[in-house]
């Protein structure tokens, strides 16, 4: 087992690829606290992983909330006896294409950055202290509207470039405590969040093209991504971006 003996906080771990990279890792041997607003379909994961003998903890809130955040940290922390991975995975996109730049609110723009970016700072921050003893690994999933431009996504394309700059930025800062921090940028990912893309055959015709392995990605893709990277195979790995998006981006 990959991860045996780590313990696992992610973000977001109720569904899409929170919830992949929950089993995916519980299978590895981590203990996994999984974080997220629906305290019913936290349960449900938690559920399925103890019933095939896994380790876990469900932490109902939202990454705004900094109350939140310490409790599921410290959670984490004296349910496991530590922590040695952190996933950001938790993030605001809406429902398919959002508005145009100039119909753009302040509200809408703020409520981005705030859970993107700050959410992640908040956990991270949390985090941390945690980590400065014996090390750990950080795992930021951004997205390929990081590295080009997507119309009607101007506040998420900024918000996950943002996140890319952070990641680098914590693994120059925290190197020396043998604390790692990498950013995984997804593309197109099957999802109950991005259902409304995918299924819908004007935009799914319009996007899978540029897809040169001719599938949209799956969860278990990214899970399988992010466990390498919290794995000791990873130990010399940091500060790196690394797309997983069926060739989008090679183009």
């Amino acid at each position: 087992m990959r991860l045996k003996g780590k313990v696992a906080l992610i973000t977001g771990g109720g569904t899409g690829i929170g919830e992949a990279a929950a089993r995916v890792c519980a299978a590895q041997g981590a203990a996994v606290v999984i974080t997220g607003r629906r305290k019913e379909v936290l349960d449900q994961v938690v559920d399925e992983i103890t019933r095939k003998d896994g380790r876990a903890l469900a932490v109902a809130g939202s990454v705004t909330e900094e109350a939140h955040v310490r409790s599921a940290v410290q959670q984490a922390v004296d349910t496991f006896g530590g922590l040695d991975i952190l996933v950001n995975n938790a993030a605001k996109s809406g429902e398919g294409l959002g508005p145009r730049l100039h119909e753009t609110t302040d509200q809408m723009w703020n409520e981005s950055i705030d859970v993107n970016l700050g959410g992640i700072f908040r956990f991270t921050r949390a985090t941390i202290p945690h980590m400065l003893d014996s090390g750990g690994s950080i795992i930021n999933i951004s997205s390929i509207a990081a590295l080009v431009g997507i119309p009607n996504m101007a506040a998420y394309c900024a918000t996950k470039g943002g996140l890319m700059a952070l990641s680098r930025a914590v693994a120059v800062e925290y190197g020396k405590e043998k604390i790692r921090c990498n950013c995984i940028c997804p593309g197109l990912v099957d999802t109950p969040r991005t259902a409304a893309v995918i299924n819908d055959p004007q935009l799914s015709a319009f996007f899978l093209p540029g897809y040169s392995i001719g599938r949209f990605g799956t969860p278990t893709d990214v899970a399988n991504l992010i466990v390498y990277l919290a794995s000791e195979e990873a130990s010399w790995v940091t500060g790196s971006v690394i797309s997983i998006d069926g060739g989008f981006t090679a183009q």
